[in-house]
């Protein structure tokens, strides 16, 4: 059985359930793997205690207490922060920690992280990944930063 499709709105830089047309209302199920990475990248990991954070509220999810393996990324810690050549590599290193669980799981055989800036206030970060037996493939997710919209 399938999860839940988990697709990326990118106007409004969230991620969304679809109805499935075939279904008679249902959500669309499938695309597994992309569902995880969206979650891994797009939920908010716990800061760690050597994180910069502006107030107390460190995040997370309280399943993750003394676990080995915590779910999301922190690149909300990157937000508030000027968009920098040192902010991309954060942001590609932040990814690739939110992701390495699918290399140790045997999910994915391959995932890799660039991060690009298209000036003046864009960031650009690729995934690209390979399941085993089949193709490599890549998203792209985009971020604006600046004074009105400053979402990560």
């Amino acid at each position: 059985m399938s999860d839940i499709t988990t697709v990326w709105q990118v106007d409004e830089s969230i991620g969304d359930w679809l109805k499935s047309k075939l279904s008679g209302g249902d959500l669309l199920t499938g695309h597994d793997l992309e569902t995880s990475i969206l979650i891994s990248l797009f939920t908010d990991r716990q800061a760690r205690d050597d994180d910069m954070i502006e107030d107390f509220d460190r995040r997370g999810w309280w399943g993750d207490y003394e676990s080995e393996y915590l779910i999301g990324s922190r690149l909300w810690l990157l937000r508030r922060q000027k968009l920098t050549t040192k902010v991309a590599i954060k942001a590609e290193d932040y990814a690739k920690e939110a992701l390495e669980w699918l290399i140790k799981d045997g999910v994915a055989s391959f995932i890799d992280v660039s991060a690009q800036i298209i000036h003046p206030a864009t960031l650009i970060l690729t995934i690209s990944y390979q399941q085993p037996s089949k193709k490599k493939q890549s998203v792209k997710y985009s971020w604006v930063w600046g004074d009105v919209t400053n979402a990560i």
